[in-house]
């Protein structure tokens, strides 16, 4: 995407005129996406840029246009003399937008168009070629319509080196200290399309230790843990590390409150599932209005500052939502932005499981809806396969 590194306020707002807004700014001198933020106006912009840190030539900050709605795919990869010796192709269920190091990873990917993973592969091998690596590295790239833009690339090791390595079984870390001590190196063979099972690699977080954190995913990480499982198809294997990383299949009623237009035209058939298979589906006014008009039966609960009844924080509160499902509004008024601050604060504080991610909701609901028709009536979890790493694949 466009980007510039600039030095001054004054650059920064002539960048946002011209390239447009929604922009991500990204501070010097952090990590994790700490300070990193999403301006949606120059307002936003000014305000972000002074809370990240004095600009000057000292502490330039890069700022880069963000394509919103557009897909996020990761590369892991070692390369000899320039020339790639091994890869891996993984997607994000999370659009881009979220930190990498909290997204849902998903190994081989399950949804990339053909073309997309020849343009992934291509341009890799070119990067690799062009600044003659040796050893690991790691590209990020988005990808929207079809077409590829590479966010960054790391000449080092990622946190999905491990990931990639037990997933598709070839031991990236020992390729690339052969690599980097001189060792003459033969390529494993990996073909991506051959991988009969699917790795999901899931975040955990902390925000019930985290008192008054909003625990909404954005561009600066958050999580403090993952996990990785394994499983016949990616509905499988996200069942399965959801769990592993807390996450409880609800049982009976889930709460929905879905900000964007596009989100919610984007969960109208899910929300459809849930209901056709027994939930009791509450809503906030706006996803309860929107899916009646659609046919859509939910029951409705007011949000927190509505103080009207049935009102959200005391059905969470007396135990009657096992799921709520939040999808902020970026554009939302300073009331709504409050009112989600409270919802998810409320799941958290209470025990629920919270999902703010559309896609990840989306994928969630499938794997307990369409795809586990043998999912027990009772509440009870999914029977889960269990089978040693070394029988994947046999």
């Amino acid at each position: 995407p466009a980007w510039r590194s600039l030095t001054s306020t004054e650059d920064a707002l002539s960048f946002g005129e011209g390239a447009g807004y929604p922009l991500l700014v990204r501070p010097s001198y952090v990590l994790s996406g700490a300070a990193m933020n999403v301006a949606y106006s120059a307002e936003e912009l000014v305000g972000y840029l002074a809370q990240a840190t004095s600009v000057s030539r000292e502490h330039p900050v890069v700022i880069s246009k963000f394509i919103e709605n557009a897909k996020e795919i990761e590369v892991d990869a070692v390369a000899a003399n320039g020339k790639v010796i091994n890869y891996a192709i993984a997607e994000h269920v999370e659009n881009a937008g979220v930190h990498s190091g909290d997204a849902t990873l998903v190994l081989p990917a399950q949804k990339l168009y053909c073309e997309t993973v020849r343009r992934v592969k291509r341009v890799t091998f070119k990067i690799a070629e062009r600044l003659n690596i040796s050893g690991p590295f790691n590209i990020q790239f988005l990808s929207k319509d079809n077409r590829i833009k590479v966010i960054e690339c790391n000449l080092r090791a990622s946190r999905t080196f491990p990931f990639a390595s037990k997933t598709l079984k070839v031991d990236f870390i020992d390729l690339a200290t052969r690599v980097m001590v001189g060792e003459a190196v033969k390529p494993a063979p990996i073909h991506l399309l051959e991988v009969d099972y699917v790795g999901i690699k899931a975040p955990m977080f902390s925000f019930t230790r985290l008192v008054g954190a909003d625990p909404v995913l954005g561009v600066e990480m958050a999580s403090t843990g993952e996990v990785a499982t394994f499983g016949d198809s990616r509905h499988e294997a996200i069942i399965t590390s959801m769990r592993a990383a807390g996450f409880r299949v609800p049982k009976e009623g889930v709460f929905l409150c879905i900000g964007p237009l596009s989100a919610k035209l984007d969960f109208i058939d899910r929300a459809k599932n849930l209901v056709a298979k027994g939930f009791t589906v509450y809503a906030s006014t706006g996803t309860h209005s929107f899916l009646a008009e659609r046919g859509v039966t939910t029951q409705l609960l007011h949000k927190p500052s509505q103080k009207a009844k049935p009102n959200f924080e005391d059905y969470v509160r007396d135990g009657k939502i096992d799921l709520v499902i939040n999808i902020r509004d970026s554009h939302a008024d300073s009331g709504s932005i409050t009112d989600g601050y409270n919802i998810r604060r409320n799941a958290v504080d209470n025990g629920v499981p919270l999902i703010t991610d559309v896609k990840l909701a989306g994928l969630i609901v499938a794997a307990i809806t369409v795809e586990a028709p043998e999912l027990p009536p009772n509440g009870q979890p999914p029977k889960v396969k269990v089978r040693a790493w070394d029988e994947l694949g046999s």
